[in-house]
């Protein structure tokens, strides 16, 4: 399909421009240390045809979300076709989730002109040097064919091309893709990204625009790139909604995200994340550790909230507990109810206050509030289940192969009977979620989050 479509000629980024995204992904500083870490692309795994490779730590604020996104098309809403194995995907099939999910991300940036950046460097080789490539990066090396160019020369040689509408886009972005796969994909697609974005709407997202979206010393994303990917928002926290503190306003995320996040800085009680990124539409979770991303996944679509109901009235609940406290101020179940289309006069909302704050406490919990009005609605997420892990940086994976590992989930009902053997940092991030969870790996250890 690509050789059918003729692509657009490339134009210089304006030097202000340039200048502006610079500073807003780098900061003032950027160390060539951290610059190199970022210089690889989206290249796949010969031990595993849909994962992708990450070489060294920092990256993973694109590589991983890129990542679940290419999962979620893969076993879930291929415009293609879906798979029910993994295994059984081949390189090209591969490559089309990826191109997929790529167009996806941009799509989800909610604008009708697209830019796609490119690099200005004759010619970038032979696709299937992906797999060539993949083979140095698992054995921990460079591969020896790397191009070597320096953040100065790479920005000088930076081209974009602008796309009307997703479909044009689409077809500029099957054209340039083996060069995402090659040396400079990672920062080529990211600078797409947030020049389609608009450097200015990011700006005007983030809490603190002087911030950079890569800390200048480790290299690894912020919390408001790793948003930019998961809701299309670059806020700064993973708390749902708003809120108001010292009559600051601190931005959170404002709708159930495609992709979900649970993170052990939660488990450590470092930040607060929000049901809205807990309970994805798919279930397929980025896992933060300090500072690091891996994937978690599973086929077991029951796993997540559907549209329902009794979801769509947790989440208004949600709303009126900006602080994600489990309950609400008894003065705004009218409120509630209203929202919700239910009955809602003041007699009838009077007498369930009644019976719903019996204590007089001046509070209705959430749970109270659901067994009320939506008692059919029994929790149908299993028992038991399978979920599999993903970590790109081989020398984190089992022999050094990035490969999913596999795994059976069990929730304990009866708290008592709850084992504590299990300390592995992946267990206390996902109890984040699942409190009472049990995991019994096929590998001998569980997988690492950093």
């Amino acid at each position: 399909m690509a050789d059918a479509v003729v692509s657009k000629p490339f134009s210089k980024i304006e030097h202000q421009c340039l200048e502006n995204l610079r500073l807003l992904l780098w900061g003032p500083d950027l160390k060539d240390e951290v610059f190199s870490r970022w210089t690889q692309g989206f290249i796949f795994s010969k031990d595993e045809t849909t994962a992708l490779v990450q070489l060294e730590g920092g990256p993973c604020a694109v590589i991983a979300p890129v990542q679940a996104f290419l999962l979620k098309n893969a076993l879930f809403t291929s415009r293609t076709d879906t798979v029910n194995d993994l295994s059984l995907v081949t390189e090209d099939q591969a490559a089309r989730y990826l191109l997929e999910s790529l167009a996806e991300l941009l799509e989800s940036m909610g604008t009708d002109v697209y830019t796609l950046v490119s690099l200005d460097d004759g010619d970038f080789g032979n696709p299937s040097t992906s797999s060539e490539n993949a083979e140095s990066l698992e054995s921990g090396e460079r591969s020896p064919k790397r191009r070597k160019i320096d953040q100065e020369t790479f920005h000088n040689k930076l081209r974009c091309v602008k796309c009307e509408g997703a479909e044009e886009m689409r077809q500029q972005l099957e054209i340039l893709l083996a060069e995402y796969q090659q040396e400079f994909g990672v920062l080529l697609y990211l600078y797409s990204l947030l020049l389609t974005k608009g450097i200015e709407q990011v700006k005007n997202e983030v809490e603190d625009p002087t911030e950079a979206l890569i800390d200048g010393i480790y290299g690894h994303g912020r919390y408001f790139l790793i948003n930019l990917f998961l809701t299309s928002r670059a806020v700064t926290n993973v708390w749902d909604n708003d809120k108001d503190v010292s009559g600051l306003k601190l931005r959170g995320v404002k709708k159930q995200s495609t992709i979900g996040f649970l993170t052990l800085l939660e488990h450590l009680r470092y930040c607060e994340v929000g049901w809205y990124l807990k309970n994805p539409e798919f279930p397929i979770w980025l896992l933060g550790s300090e500072t690091h991303l891996t994937v978690l996944f599973s086929t077991e679509r029951n796993l997540v909230v559907t549209e329902t109901p009794a979801a769509n009235a947790r989440v208004v609940f949600s709303q009126y507990d900006p602080e994600g406290n489990g309950f609400v101020s008894a003065s705004l179940l009218g409120d509630i109810l209203t929202a919700l289309d239910l009955v809602s006069d003041q007699e009838y909302v009077d007498i369930m206050r009644n019976k719903l704050d019996a204590e007089e406490l001046g509070i209705i919990t959430r749970s109270s509030f659901m067994d009320e009005f939506y008692p059919e609605d029994e929790n149908s997420s299993p028992l038991q289940f399978t979920l599999y892990h993903y970590n790109g940086l081989p020398r984190s994976c089992l022999s050094g192969k990035v490969r999913y590992q596999q795994c059976v989930a069990r929730i304990v009902e009866d708290v008592d009977t709850l084992t504590i053997t299990d300390t592995s940092p992946v267990r206390s991030c996902l109890q984040t979620k699942w409190p009472t969870i049990e995991l019994k790996w096929q590998a001998e250890h569980p997988p690492s989050l950093n």
